[in-house]
């Protein structure tokens, strides 16, 4: 097996390549690259910017002494086959139907059978919490990603599951109905946004404004108490079903933990959920790392085969 692989986590408004040591299982210092990305741009120029990212990376590498590249790549997209379907999600839309897979091979003119690969973002991120993070003890536990949107990811023995122990046939629980809506729209930053402008007539830009402005007590700080109660309640049946051994959360929301994880472990206790709560120490590393497994030969075969 080649040694290296380039891990590479698409993000809103940005791309972050490095480097991963498929052998020690190690991000390869001083390989990292983060670029800012106009997810409103042409196609070409986003693509253009990815290529970029990715040759900084690999910089001084040939790739054809590469085992591959592996994406963290939101949705909508074609993981399979390297196609972009978004489209009513507000980024990237100028990518709707382009092969990115050919794309990539055609810009670094690598042969057609150089593995260039794809796999939702949270479940990258829930992978490389398998692999490098605190839950690598357990062999089953829940994943989320709070952030601009709820990223949802069962593993099992290293692997993204689904349409088993009752969960979706997608594995996602975005879409799952919740209060009034679905979950997607309790647990992102929309949801922070519109509660804050309910309760204080105000706006505000994001969740760290808003954990800026939260003290011991007033409306900022219930804001978060209720967030951590309603992510309790909605994430309870689910772990229980799932026999998870642990939850763990990354996204930018998990970095303001402190502010809601009581309400959050309070809440499962109520519900008779037992589980150790984990908020990402390695977020975007976790991501890259993997992203970059996806070029793992055996790794990636029984990926595929599971899905």
């Amino acid at each position: 097996m080649k040694q290296f692989a380039i891990g590479a986590d698409i993000g809103g408004s940005h791309i972050t390549c490095q480097l991963y040591d498929l052998e020690s299982r190690e991000l390869v210092e001083g390989t990292r690259a983060r670029l800012a990305v106009d997810s409103h741009s042409s196609g070409e120029s986003i693509i253009e910017v990815w290529t970029e990212a990715i040759r900084k990376s690999a910089s001084g590498y040939d790739f054809n002494v590469l085992a591959g590249i592996g994406f963290a790549m939101p949705g909508p997209f074609d993981y399979h086959n390297g196609i972009a379907w978004f489209k009513g999600v507000g980024k990237y839309e100028a990518l709707y139907g382009i092969d990115i897979r050919k794309e990539i091979h055609e810009r670094f003119l690598v042969s057609e059978d150089f593995p260039v690969r794809f796999l939702n973002d949270a479940s990258c991120f829930a992978i490389g919490e398998s692999i490098l993070g605190e839950a690598s003890e357990y062999e089953r536990f829940l994943a989320v990603t709070l952030g601009t949107g709820f990223g949802t990811t069962f593993i099992l023995d290293h692997l993204p599951v689904a349409g088993i122990y009752g969960i979706p046939d997608d594995g996602f629980l975005y879409h799952i109905p919740f209060g009034d809506s679905i979950a997607d729209d309790y647990f992102s930053t929309r949801w922070f946004q519109r509660e804050y402008s309910l309760r204080l007539g105000k706006s505000i830009e994001g969740v760290k404004e808003l954990a800026e402005l939260a003290g011991i007590e007033g409306p900022e700080r219930e804001i978060f108490r209720k967030f951590g109660r309603n992510l309790g309640t909605f994430l309870a049946p689910w772990l229980k079903s799932f026999e998870a051994g642990c939850l763990v959360a990354g996204g930018n929301i998990s970095t303001s933990n402190v502010l809601f994880a009581g309400e959050l472990d309070e809440t499962l206790l109520k519900e008779g959920v037992k589980v150790k709560i984990i908020f990402s120490s390695l977020q975007e590393e976790a991501a890259l790392s993997g992203s970059a497994s996806l070029c793992v030969p055996d790794f990636y075969s029984r990926l595929v085969k599971d899905h």
